[in-house]
Parts: structure tokens; sequence; C-alpha cells
């Protein structure tokens, strides 16, 4: 397994080893023990899987308080897949990174709490699985605009289909600073 630091240096881009012959293949997607000495010595306690066709953009989301840590992935098809600082105090607030995450590259993605994660579908359908280091929390779920320019995030389509709460999130400028979280707040317990 290779462990990236991206240029958020708390989001991490996981390349995990891959055993494949003409039967298939094998991969590791999470063990506790190896994850920790890689970097990412959380515990996760809710997987979730959404499947949406091409188009679909799905974000920005985050949860203040109760922060989602997510390592995520894709099982069938391809996604470019979004982390971006919201965290008020962070050196990196406002900046984002985005990767292609597939089947076939079988990468994997590490958002830690605070940050706001989305991603857009790129082939005609995808599967994406997530594990997520709190449960969800209705009253602490908030997002940001998909396409807030202040933030810049360049999606692969023009046009994309969004659900009624996505397309209503505001833009960060309009969210107040005492409403997102900190990197204090986001921190993790081991």
């Amino acid at each position: 397994m290779r462990v990236t630091r991206t240029e958020i240096p708390d989001v991490l881009l996981v390349e995990p080893q891959v055993f494949g012959d003409d039967r298939g293949f094998f991969c590791e997607t999470w063990s506790a023990k190896r994850y920790a000495e890689a970097g990412i010595p959380w515990t996760f306690v809710q997987d979730n899987l959404s499947r949406s066709v091409h188009g679909v953009l799905r974000g920005l989301h985050l949860q203040n308080p109760h922060g989602q840590g997510k390592l995520v992935q894709v099982v069938d098809g391809e996604v470019f897949d979004v982390a971006v600082d919201v965290r008020v105090d962070s050196p990196s607030f406002g900046r984002w990174v985005g990767y292609v995450l597939s089947a076939n590259n079988r990468h994997q993605l590490f958002i830690p709490p605070g940050l706001a994660h989305g991603f857009c579908v790129t082939s005609p359908f995808a599967t994406f699985a997530y594990k997520c280091t709190e449960s969800y929390v209705p009253d602490a779920e908030m997002g940001i605009r998909y396409d807030d320019p202040s933030i810049g995030v360049r999606w692969p389509v023009n046009e994309p289909i969004l659900s009624t709460r996505d397309d209503a999130w505001p833009l960060l400028r309009d969210i107040p600073r005492d409403r997102l979280p900190t990197l204090e707040g986001s921190r993790w317990v081991r």
C-alpha cells in the first residue's frame, strides 16, 4: 500500500496493493493495524454505499459538530472526488484537492473531519463506498455550494445533476465562521 499526502496535508491518497491474474484480483481495502501505521489511525463506525448515474454531483457535504472523517473508494465506475478544507484556522482554508477514483485504479481517498466532501460521476454509473468515523447526525449536517467561485473546484461536467438540497447550499463566505469547524475541533480520538 502506498499513501501520499496531498496539497491539503491531512487528506491522504491511498493506493492499495492489488494482486491480480487472469482469474481476477484481490486487494485489502481496510486493515486497522496497517492503515494506522500508514497514518490513518481512525475508528470507523459506519459504512455507506451509493450508486449514481453519469453527471450526478453529490456535495459539498460535512457535519459540524460530529465531523465525519471518510475513507472513500469506487467499487464500480469512476468519479472525480473532491475535499475542501473549511476549518477556519487551517493554513489551507478554502483550498481543494480532487482525484479520479475508479474501479480500475482502486485508489482511496481519506478525508479527515472538518473538510467538505463531494464527488461527480464521470462514468455511465458509479458505485461509491465510504467508511465514516462518526454516525450521520441530521442536525449537524451542512454543505457548501459545489460551484462556489471562491473555492473554484474544476468539476469535469458543465451541467451536473444535483439534488434540490445540494443546489441550495450557501457559499462559503455566507456561512458564519462560528458555524464552521476548527483544527482542534476536528481532531480525532484514537
